[in-house]
């Protein structure tokens, strides 16, 4: 009898699980024919119907990536989507629908992520010999991209001067030249000093503004990341805090070369092979040229007091690492529309959107109706005939319709236009075309799949979450001493 009382519990419990594993399917099935109809597919089938994701407005809520009832069809790498495994995607545009930034459309055309980018060889450079380019500029926003980038570029070049493929004879001539001091430029510095170059790293902000400001409150990298001179990262995610600690302890190196300050207004090659970087405040003349610029290009900024804070930011990244937060979007474009409408998906936040016109007068349709619908629901306030007049670390200061308002916030956004790097990379020469960056978005999941998996066998560094977060403790020290800026 017992036996009999046994397996009857053990049949409901399987019937139970079966029946709402059922329903799912039901849903999801019901799911996928609604958005058939709505995405009028072609007669053809939709086979060659695929999402189209333009990376310059994704937001990396990661929303497209949990709604595609075929499963692994995107992911997020580097903070935004991309089609990892487009062969399974047979057009249903959930994605579509699902994405609160209109990022993504359906098209008749291959799932390639191709775009207009800057062509680049095998070892990331340009059609302009010995110019290269590394980091999210020429692709995938990983970190461990740009820092591996900036490294190989460094050993191609360091190869070429021993075999004389670049010049020697030049006086007052730098081996190299790194513009930009993020990831990938801070990478290629560093391997400068390993292979003993003459080198010059230029960045544009303060030493340490282009962290401070960096868009990620944590980096979740795919796999292990080797920085020159302080060797490999074994654990796979890095806070904010913990990257400025480190990006502190290298910009305070004797040996680090940085002149701050100074951005580059052009680059130019002599018939002798010799570039010359040009920017606000000097001269250079380079061998070598590494492009470490980032994707943003140069943003346009208020004049507004605090705006240099670390909270205050003009990019974003990531929009699902911010929750609970007090959150101010400054513009009335639809960047500035977009960015207030996927931070207000996030749990917990509470968004202002401050604009100095009377009324949205620029902006698709489509943004127009959805920011009314958050306007109305509460989930975005929108303060129209407005200006912000100070940051300060936990408030902002707003003058509304003549009046000053003072309100909690934790992290600003500012989107006031600005000046796009492509523009300047085809003013000094690069060639552009179109790249699949599908193949390696696919190629780089695949890696960190297996990484992930040969870590969990082989390492102890996952917690009871399955990470670790990297601690400065675990970061070489160095001495440090008096540095001065060339």
């Amino acid at each position: 009898m017992d036996t009999v009382i046994t397996y009857a519990i053990g049949g409901l419990i399987c019937l139970f699980f079966l029946v709402g594993y059922l329903r799912r399917m039901r849903k999801r099935e019901a799911r996928a024919h609604e958005a058939a109809e709505k995405g009028k597919l072609f007669s053809e089938g939709p086979k060659a119907q695929h999402p189209h994701i333009d990376s310059n407005y994704c937001i990396g809520c990661a929303t497209c990536t949990s709604v595609c009832p075929e499963g692994d069809v995107l992911a997020m790498i580097g903070g935004k989507a991309v089609i990892v495994n487009g062969h399974k995607c047979i057009g249903h545009g959930l994605c579509a629908d699902a994405c609160p930034v209109g990022a993504i459309t359906m098209v008749m055309a291959s799932p390639s992520m191709a775009a207009d980018m800057p062509y680049l060889t095998p070892e990331y450079e340009t059609t302009v010999p010995n110019l290269f380019i590394v980091g999210e500029l020429g692709g995938l926003a990983l970190i461990k991209n740009a820092v591996n980038q900036g490294r190989d570029c460094v050993d191609t070049i360091a190869a070429r001067l021993k075999t004389n493929v670049i010049a020697h004879s030049f006086p007052c001539v730098y081996d190299l030249l790194v513009i930009g001091a993020g990831p990938g430029g801070i990478s290629a510095s560093l391997r400068a000093i390993e292979h003993k170059l003459n080198y010059l790293t230029i960045e544009r902000d303060e030493i340490g503004g282009t962290v401070a400001k960096y868009p990620r409150q944590k980096l979740v990298m795919t796999s292990p990341v080797e920085f020159p001179m302080y060797g490999k990262f074994k654990k796979m995610q890095l806070s904010k805090e913990n990257l400025l600690a480190f990006w502190d302890m290298i910009l305070n190196r004797a040996d680090f070369n940085v002149s701050t300050g100074e951005k580059v207004e052009d680059v130019r090659k002599g018939a002798d092979g010799i570039f010359t970087v040009i920017t606000t405040t000097n001269h250079y003349r380079a061998k070598a040229v590494i492009l470490a610029l980032g994707r943003a290009g140069e943003p346009r900024k208020l004049g507004v007091k605090g705006e240099n804070l670390p909270k205050v930011m003009y990019r974003l990244i990531e929009a699902d690492h911010y929750i609970n937060k007090g959150i101010l979007v400054v513009g009335g474009g639809d960047s500035a529309v977009e960015a207030a409408m996927g931070l207000a998906n996030q749990s917990g936040n509470q968004v202002t959107l401050s604009y100095r016109g009377e009324q949205f007068s620029r902006i698709k349709e489509r943004n127009a109706k959805r920011i009314e619908d958050y306007m109305h629901s509460g989930k975005v306030r929108v303060l129209f005939n407005s200006n912000p007049v100070e940051f300060k670390p936990e408030s902002v200061v707003l003058e509304v319709n003549g009046s000053v308002q003072e309100i909690p916030n934790d992290f600003v956004w500012i989107f006031a236009g600005g000046t796009p790097p492509n523009a300047f990379l085809k003013k000094i020469g690069v060639g552009f075309g179109a790249r699949d960056l599908t193949l390696e978005a696919s190629k780089e999941a695949k890696r960190a799949d297996a990484e992930r998996k040969r870590l969990a066998t082989c390492m102890d560094i996952v917690n009871a979450e399955g990470r670790e977060v990297i601690s400065t403790a675990t970061l070489p020290q160095v001495q440090r001493a008096p540095r001065t800026t060339t």
